[in-house]
């Protein structure tokens, strides 16, 4: 009798972390929607310039990991940020060091855990896409992995299913999967994906 309780609970707490998560991301991009995006327009015009993603490695976003690539190089550097070799790093590498440190601290205002440029191919053409990871504040049920709400941002309108879900085209009934996660509509260009790791 125990067992069969404690197999109704697993499956009754899975199911509500099911809805809950997906509740949680709805209403998260339309809180934070306009916030989201100007991060995500920053990064890109950041990133046009000068290659980079940024992560932050621990749970009081306090510490921040940069990766800069160069032609033949990638450099990840750990700092916290507060440290003042920080924005000295950053002009080393030719990044706009203000600009920057405005995008880590828009980042923190929304628990923005990580952002990098993804590249994918549709018919063998190149295409680019930003990754937004945020570490939503909602109560873990007992024994569940941590949860990163994931949203894409595609330069142009994709193609969704009937219950929307990204596909590979609009021939195409496949879904799409990045980073091995199917994603969500939210709007023609952004879509969501809720996942145990946030990059």
């Amino acid at each position: 009798m125990k067992t069969k309780q404690f197999i109704l609970l697993i499956v009754a707490t899975a199911l509500l972390w099911s809805c809950s998560a997906k509740i949680v991301s709805k209403n998260f991009y339309q809180e934070h929607g306009a916030e989201l995006e100007k991060i995500e327009e920053n990064y890109k015009r950041l990133y046009s310039k000068k290659p980079f993603s940024l992560a932050f490695t621990n749970k009081s976003l306090s510490k921040v990991s940069v990766e800069m690539i160069t032609d033949s190089l990638t450099y990840i550097y750990d700092f916290d940020v507060n440290e003042k070799r920080l924005p000295d790093t950053l002009r080393k590498y030719g990044l706009d060091s203000d600009s920057v440190l405005a995008l880590i601290q828009s980042m923190q205002k929304v628990s923005c855990t990580w952002i990098n440029n993804f590249d994918y191919y549709v018919n063998d053409n190149e295409r680019r896409l930003i990754f937004i990871s945020i570490k939503p504040v909602l109560v873990r049920y007992p024994l569940s992995p941590p949860k990163y709400y994931i949203i894409a941002y595609f330069q142009r309108p994709q193609t969704f299913d009937d219950k929307g879900r990204l596909l590979d085209g609009r021939r195409v009934n496949r879904l799409r999967k990045l980073n091995g996660q199917v994603f969500h509509k939210i709007t023609d260009r952004v879509c969501y994906t809720i996942a145990e790791k946030y990059r």
